[in-house]
């Protein structure tokens, strides 16, 4: 069941492939690596937080620096509480799986998010049903991002690994899975395997 407490944000923008979503808080995206999923009528889509971002609620109008007489960053938003108004944080998720009928998937849904789809931070017990098949790295791994592939891979099993009791058995399953996915690319997959251990 999909708590009020784990709404994240909001789509805003989706394709067949990825969406973004603002959320409801300035800051408060989900970490980097993050499994998230929107919920349609009959299909939830699962989604992996790729990139973040903080600017003016105005494209094209950048935020102006105001902490020259201030003590804090936080002495910044007391004194110009409009600045809560006039900024906005997103995240872009990339599309990995979705579930119909009660079944995971771990390939693209037939359709798009929609526009205002409520996104929700996946709770341990989803985050660990997600991650028993890992044929979502395929889709990680073959995707032009702003961010290396190799740091999105790294940063998702990071943080699946963190809902598993074993943790260090689940990073030994996904480095066979990587080893075998990147055959002869040896410096890509040593490149994550550096970054998960961390």
């Amino acid at each position: 069941m999909t708590e009020l407490s784990d709404r994240v944000g909001e789509v805003v923008e989706a394709s067949t492939t990825d969406f973004v979503a603002q959320c409801y808080e300035l800051y408060q995206s989900p970490p980097l690596g993050s499994l998230v999923k929107t919920v349609g009528e009959a299909v939830e889509q699962y989604g992996i937080v790729y990139n973040a971002t903080t600017s003016s609620i105005e494209s094209g109008r950048r935020p102006i620096a105001r902490g020259r007489d201030e003590a804090s960053e936080a002495e910044i938003y007391r004194s110009s509480p409009q600045l809560l108004k006039l900024l906005r944080s997103e995240f872009s998720a990339l599309v990995v799986g979705h579930r119909q009928g009660g079944k995971v998937f771990h390939y693209l849904p037939p359709k798009p998010a929609q526009i205002h789809s409520f996104v929700y931070q996946c709770q341990p017990e989803e985050v660990k049903e997600f991650s028993q098949s890992l044929g979502f790295l395929t889709i990680l791994l073959n995707t032009h991002l702003p961010v290396s592939a190799e740091e999105i891979v790294a940063a998702s099993l990071r943080r699946m690994s963190q809902v598993y009791e074993n943790r260090q058995k689940f990073l030994v399953m996904a480095g066979k899975e990587l080893a075998v996915l990147l055959g002869g690319e040896f410096n890509r997959l040593k490149s994550i395997l550096e970054r998960v251990r961390q």
